[in-house]
C-alpha cells in the first residue's frame, strides 16, 4: 500500500460587512507522521467576546491535539491510538469550554460570549469530527460530497421533524439560531464521529458564514474543479464574498492522499458526550 500523505490549508476572512473577524482557524500537518488538524471556531457576544471566545477554544485544541504524538501514543496499538485520539478531542473540548466559563465569570462584560466549533484529527487512515454548533465538516472524494456533521440548529431541528425543508431553511428568520455551542453550560454537547478512510479524499470544515451562500451542490462543484486542491479555501472565502459575505467566512482543508481504491467506510457510531435535554438553550448567533 502506498503511504498516506497528508496537506492542510486554511483562511479566515472578516467578510464584507462585519467590523471584527470573531472567527478562529487552526491548521496543522505533521512532517513525520501521517497526522494533521483543522480546527475552526465560529464566535458570538460582540464587543470582542466572540473573537475571544473562539480563540480560546481553537486555542485550546491545537494544544492538546500538539501534544498528542509522544513516546506512549506512538507505541500504542492502533485500536489504543484511536480510542486516545477520540479522548484528546474530548478532554479538549471540556477544557475550552471551561475556559470560556471561567473569563465569562471574571470579565461581566462578555457574559454572552460563546462559540461554534469544528475540528477534523486524521491519524494513519483514522479520522475523527467533533463538533458543536452550525460549523460543519464535509468529505468530497470519487464518490461525491457526504456532510460529517448535522447543524445542532433550530432550523436542523425544524428539518428533522419535517416542519421545514432544507431549501426553506436556506431563507428562514431562524437559520441562525443555534441550540448548542461551547461556553453557555457546564457540559459541553459535543458530538464526535469516526471514520476509517479507504481512498483519497478531501476534507473541508467551515464556519456559517461558508453555508450561508454555497449549498452542497456549489461546495461539490469547488471541490471537484480547482487544483492544488488546498487552493479550494481561496476559492469558498471568494465566493462568499461575492455574495455578500454577510458573515466572516473560515475554511480548511484537509487532503488525505492513499492509493488504495474502496469506498469510505464508517468505523463506529456517532456518539453524542451529553444526552440532549429538554429545554435546551438557543444562542442567536446574531448577538454577534
Amino acid at each position: 500500500m502506498e503511504p498516506i500523505r497528508l496537506a492542510v490549508n486554511g483562511r479566515t476572512d472578516i467578510g464584507q460587512v462585519r467590523e471584527e473577524n470573531e472567527d478562529s482557524i487552526r491548521c496543522h500537518s505533521s512532517e513525520n507522521h501521517p497526522f494533521a488538524y483543522v480546527v475552526v471556531a465560529d464566535g458570538m457576544g460582540g464587543y470582542s467576546g466572540g473573537a475571544m471566545a473562539s480563540n480560546i477554544a481553537a486555542d485550546t485544541l491545537q494544544d492538546q491535539l500538539d501534544k498528542l504524538l509522544n513516546a506512549t501514543f506512538l507505541s500504542c496499538s492502533p485500536q489504543q491510538q484511536q480510542l486516545m485520539l477520540r479522548a484528546a478531542l474530548v478532554d479538549a473540548i471540556g477544557v475550552a469550554n471551561r475556559k470560556i466559563l471561567d473569563k465569562k465569570q471574571s470579565h461581566p462584560q462578555f457574559s454572552h460570549m460563546g462559540t461554534t466549533l469544528v475540528s477534523a484529527v486524521i491519524w494513519q487512515d483514522f479520522l475523527v469530527v467533533a463538533h458543536i454548533g452550525d460549523s460543519r465538516a464535509y468529505l468530497w472524494n470519487n464518490y461525491g460530497l457526504q456532510p460529517l456533521t448535522k447543524d445542532h440548529s433550530v432550523v436542523q431541528q425544524m428539518i428533522d421533524s419535517g416542519q421545514l425543508t432544507r431549501e426553506q431553511a436556506q431563507s428562514s428568520q431562524v437559520r441562525n439560531h443555534i441550540t448548542r455551542a461551547l461556553g453557555v453550560a457546564e457540559k459541553a454537547e459535543a458530538t464526535i464521529n469516526s471514520w476509517t478512510l479507504k481512498e483519497s479524499a478531501l476534507l473541508l470544515l467551515c464556519s456559517d458564514g461558508l453555508t450561508e451562500y454555497l449549498c452542497d451542490h456549489e461546495i461539490q462543484r469547488v471541490m471537484a474543479t480547482y487544483r492544488p486542491a488546498l487552493e479550494c479555501v481561496y476559492h469558498f472565502i471568494d465566493d462568499a464574498n461575492q455574495r455578500g459575505g454577510r458573515d466572516n467566512i473560515s475554511a480548511g482543508i484537509i487532503e488525505f492522499c492513499n492509493r488504495a481504491d474502496a469506498v469510505v467506510e464508517f468505523s463506529g457510531n456517532p456518539v453524542t458526550l451529553k444526552p440532549k435535554q429538554k429545554g435546551d438553550i438557543t444562542i442567536r448567533k446574531t448577538q454577534r
